[in-house]
């Protein structure tokens, strides 16, 4: 009685592993996951931080980000074509090169990412949310506030990728409203002559950089405001039709971003000086006050910036646990996490784990006030750059593995570009400060010893393999 337990409870793990996820996204609810994953909350405080590196033509790091990030998501566009699987990079570096211990660390970087942002959006949610209502909170209070939030983050994310793509949907239209809003109050002031258009070609460095590091340090700083379109290949088996659809989307998607970008960028120089917008730690509220002085815009602000963060949460934390659940399904990670939800068709698992992380990176970052904890964000940005450099060089090594499906294909020279661009980005010439070299060692010393304990857990499952031919 006992065995015929044991083997019809064998038998429904299995039948939760090899149960697929629900397609569930079309060409044009991928399009607004990406460009909700892109916009996140970014651009409302880097275009002041942009400006302060190079005066008025803050427009300049965002046109530069983008073509930096092009590169990049053309390498990932063949990839995803080529191998439309859950888990993104780790899943191409694990194709590529056949190395557990080196998908295991891509596989952490991107986990880092994606789990520091959403821990991050979530403390940024409940400070929005207590300014909303006018209500002066603590420490306290913010952080049960963003234990809350991630946890109706999780139910969603439990509930279905339907639900998750629908709430996506909805914060991603109001996402661009604020933005949209700074875009037509901005260039409805120039049409009025409040606008000094000299600013938007004047370079103004600091007195410590030339030209070219000036624009170097801002690109970098730019191109964390254009990550995110990486994210969506997670979704790929929640897609329809990945291989045809992916290449426009995701190019209309970045295009569309780096033109919100430009135009934001434009109208903030052009109607605030660059010091106020550079001393600010909400520019574009300034930009809007500037453009329409009656608009109650400190109520109006912090509400979008409430709906900004919550979708990047929710993007972040849909990205993490397919990444696990891609991983696991591969033999990377161990095998619980590939459990699949017999109703909801969710990795549901992989779901419980990352929102555990989630929940002690939010009580860690709430504790501490360390100047390593500030620059985590920054951190996570730099390793995940290091990331793009290895996906790019993937592509080039996956070229020997021809598949039997047409798939999106681009020139050689494009990864190449996108390495090299990418390896600089992560160099010192950009001005990164030296805080976030010392806590990506960190990090990554604590991906090692997370790896050491993966592989032994995995081991003693007798199923640590690679499997790259699974992904044809």
């Amino acid at each position: 009685m006992a065995t015929n337990d044991s083997t019809a409870q064998a038998a429904a793990g299995e039948a939760q592993q090899n149960a697929p996820l629900k397609r569930v996204m079309g060409p044009k609810l991928l399009l607004l996951f990406i460009v909700g994953d892109i916009l996140g909350t970014g651009v409302y405080a880097l275009t002041g931080q942009v400006a302060k590196e190079v005066g008025g033509a803050a427009w300049l790091p965002f046109l530069v980000a983008f073509g930096v990030a092009l590169l990049t998501a053309l390498s990932y566009l063949e990839l995803v074509t080529k191998y439309p699987k859950a888990a993104g990079a780790a899943l191409y570096v694990h194709k590529a090169f056949g190395v557990h211990f080196l998908t295991f660390i891509v596989c952490f970087t991107v986990m880092c990412s994606g789990l520091t942002s959403a821990a991050t959006a979530s403390q940024a949610f409940a400070a929005n949310m207590f300014a909303a209502f006018g209500m002066q909170a603590d420490k306290t209070w913010i952080t049960l506030g963003a234990l809350g939030f991630m946890a109706l983050v999780m139910l969603v994310n439990l509930r279905g990728a339907s639900e998750s793509v629908r709430a996506n949907v909805v914060l991603t239209l109001i996402e661009l409203s604020g933005l949209l809003m700074v875009i037509l109050l901005g260039f409805y002031a120039m049409s009025q002559g409040q606008a000094d258009f000299s600013r938007v070609i004047a370079f103004d460095t600091p007195e410590d950089k030339g030209v070219f590091l000036a624009v170097t340090s801002a690109t970098a700083l730019a191109f964390f405001a254009m990550v995110g379109f990486e994210d969506s290949v997670n979704m790929a088996e929640e897609t329809h039709n990945p291989s045809r659809i992916f290449p426009k989307v995701m190019l209309t998607g970045l295009g569309l971003t780096a033109v919100i970008y430009v135009l934001v960028s434009i109208c903030a120089v052009a109607l605030v000086p660059v010091g106020e917008l550079a001393s600010s730690t909400t520019p574009l509220v300034l930009v809007v006050k500037r453009a329409a002085p009656g608009l109650p815009v400190e109520y109006i602000m912090p509400v979008i910036s409430m709906f900004a963060v919550a979708n990047s949460a929710l993007i972040n934390m849909m990205m993490a646990s397919r990444l696990l659940y891609g991983m696991s399904r591969q033999g990377v990670l161990p095998s619980f996490l590939a459990h699949v939800h017999r109703r909801n068709q969710t990795p549901w698992t992989a779901i419980l784990f990352t929102t555990a992380l989630a929940f002690g990176l939010i009580i860690l970052v709430a504790l501490g006030d360390s100047e390593a904890i500030r620059a985590l964000g920054g951190t996570t940005a730099l390793l995940l750059l290091g990331v793009f450099a290895f996906v790019n060089v993937a592509v080039l090594v996956l070229r020997r593995h021809p598949v039997k499906h047409e798939h999106f294909r681009i020139n050689r020279i494009v990864p190449w570009l996108g390495a090299a661009a990418c390896l600089f980005l992560v160099t010192p010439l950009t001005g990164r400060d030296v805080i976030q070299y010392q806590v990506a060692g960190w990090l990554l010393l604590l991906g090692v010893v997370m790896w050491g304990v993966t592989y032994l857990a995995r081991s003693k499952e007798d199923k640590m393999r690679l499997d790259p031919a699974a992904l044809e």
